[in-house]
């Protein structure tokens, strides 16, 4: 339903941090799983059931029309078999909303009763209403059907009270239906009958009753749509003032929904439940990315095993080449903490997960050129964030750090946002960190909390195959080149970039001028600085300088103003 749709959207950007309600969602679900049928018929109940959410809203807005009102009511039917259906449950989380669902049998037997199966949209077109709702509506619809019969049936009604078999019953367009009877009958009439018109040989008459009935029969069709329509604003009042019983029930069902979704979930997927630990670790057997997997053209997905704790695998240092799976590790695992936080089952063989208070990620490269932000300043923004507010119960994912900037600084930053992670109030924080710094893996000698691993790849004849398997311990290759060759990079620049990094391995120690072939010095290259150097406010400084009423003394002095800001 589009209200379980929401309510699991909602559960996503506001995981559960109690975990006795998170058990009792997973109870749920192991509920639901263990009874295949009850979880079937509790789908098929709520393939009918609308946006009751939505539809609350547009009818209590004053915005709803008749089909909102029937869609509705298909959607209220459905409650009593739902409410049945969940008090067969163990004692649990399904039973209590069962328990505590409205049916809200009053308003669906007022819109059953009420409104039209077939009714239009227009709410000024009639046809809204069920005959038998209302008497007077009713009185109209008959005139409507039957006005000629009624005609018909006041007429013989009269020849039985006059007692003359002839009278019969006239239209014109002057003075509308009459009674007609021959001249010599007229003085036999009662005396409620009014003389309207006389021929030759007939009188014309009237009575209050006839014209009663034809002036009813001429208004019907107007009054009947005016009454229809105020009875249509009446149900919709009442249905509006009993918005908060039907929000509370959209809530409900969002909520069996959610968890019949999971249970689903779980039983397609192969997914397990979940443990919880009160020991700050998070270990995952076999744990696979819930979306990647799905998604997956060909072959079957590589799943890997993570652990983290505040021993001595606080800090994972994850090195590999680009496309071996580093990101996947680092989301999967992320995924499946957070997964088990509103209560799901997740994809892995085995998952402890310890409670966390935030999921702290620093991924992808973007930059933000409405607020004037490069992709580096960007990182260092989300970077400053985590590192501000992430705390020993959080749990961090860095994927690359340092990579819009210099080797040198990027380096740097990376090594000290590691050593801070590590070592936040002497307790460290969780954190899962891929890079292709792989200077990082000396961190490992140095802090036992911090462990190094990579991704397995297998080398074979000159290119590579990735094996998408986290392993214990670093490697010291990136596999770029490969890598590009693997990307269509043509033959002759991939052959080109193989002879430059052999002379860079060969002769960066050395001194000597690696990519020409030259005795010329080789010159390093300057490092951009990140910010521009002051040149506005040198350009302000001189600008504001009268040379014709300028001393020596001052001229000195502006002299090496300019100078610290040059440098």
């Amino acid at each position: 339903t589009p209200m379980g749709a929401r309510f699991l959207h909602n559960q996503i950007l506001f995981p559960l941090q109690d975990e006795d309600k998170i058990h009792q969602r997973l109870g749920s679900l192991e509920h639901l799983l263990s009874d295949g049928q009850m979880l079937d018929t509790i789908r098929q109940y709520l393939d009918d059931i609308y946006d009751i959410e939505r539809l609350c809203s547009r009818l209590t807005l004053g915005q709803g029309n008749a089909r909102d009102m029937n869609s509705l009511g298909l959607s209220l039917a459905r409650l009593p078999e739902i409410k049945d259906l969940l008090l067969t449950a163990q004692p649990g989380l399904l039973r209590s909303i069962g328990e505590g669902l409205d049916p809200l049998a009053d308003l669906y037997q007022l819109i059953n009763r009420a409104i039209r199966d077939d009714a239009p949209v227009s709410l000024r077109e009639g046809r809204l209403i069920n005959r038998g709702f209302n008497e007077e509506l009713d009185e109209l619809l008959s005139l409507l059907h039957d006005g000629k019969q009624l005609i018909l049936a006041l007429e013989a009604k009269e020849r039985k009270r006059s007692g003359i078999p002839k009278l019969k019953v006239g239209y014109n367009r002057v003075f509308g239906y009459f009674f007609e009877v021959s001249r010599a009958q007229a003085v036999e009439l009662p005396e409620d009958y009014i003389r309207k018109q006389t021929l030759v040989n007939a009188e014309r008459f009237i009575t209050p009753e006839l014209k009663e009935l034809e002036n009813k029969i001429a208004t019907a069709q107007e009054r009947r749509l005016e009454l229809e329509y105020s009875l249509f604003l009446d149900i919709r009042n009442h249905i509006a003032d009993a918005s908060e019983r039907l929000l509370q029930t959209a809530a409900a069902i969002a909520k069996i929904d959610f968890l019949a979704s999971l249970a689903l979930g779980a039983k397609r997927y192969h997914y397990v439940k979940p443990s919880l630990n009160t020991n700050q670790a998070i270990t995952i057997e076999e744990g696979r990315h819930p979306v990647i997997e799905r998604a997956l053209p060909t072959g079957s997905f590589v799943p890997n095993d993570v652990h983290l704790d505040q021993e001595e695998n606080e800090v994972l240092i994850i090195t590999g080449p680009n496309m071996a799976g580093k990101s996947t590790v680092l989301r999967q695992t992320a995924l499946i903490v957070l997964m088990a936080h509103i209560g799901s089952f997740v994809p892995a063989d085995r998952a402890d997960i310890c409670l966390v208070d935030r999921i702290f990620t620093r991924v992808g490269a973007m930059d933000d050129l409405r607020r004037g932000q490069s992709t580096f300043m960007v990182e260092m923004n989300e970077t400053a964030n985590i590192l501000n507010n992430a705390t020993e119960n959080s749990l961090v994912i860095l994927d690359e750090i340092g990579r819009g900037t210099s080797t040198y600084d990027g380096l740097s930053i990376a090594w000290a946002v590691a050593e801070a992670l590590a070592n936040k109030k002497n307790i460290g924080i969780k954190t899962l960190f891929a890079t292709h710094y792989h200077e990082l893996t000396e961190l490992a000698v140095t802090h036992k909390r911090i462990q190094n691993y990579s991704i397995a790849v297998r080398e074979w004849q000159d290119s590579i195959l990735f094996l998408h398997k986290l392993i214990k311990g670093a490697t010291n290759r990136s596999y770029g080149i490969q890598v590009a060759a693997l990307a269509g990079v043509p033959k002759p620049v991939v052959k080109r970039a193989k002879k430059i990094l052999r002379s860079i391995e060969e002769g960066a120690l050395n001194g000597k001028n690696i990519l020409h072939q030259d005795k010329t010095r080789c010159r390093q290259p300057q490092q951009l600085s990140l910010f521009q150097p002051g040149e506005d406010r040198l350009r302000k400084l001189l600008n504001d300088v009268d040379p014709d009423n300028t001393t020596p003394q001052r001229a000195l002095e502006i002299l090496y103003e300019a100078r610290k800001l040059l440098h």
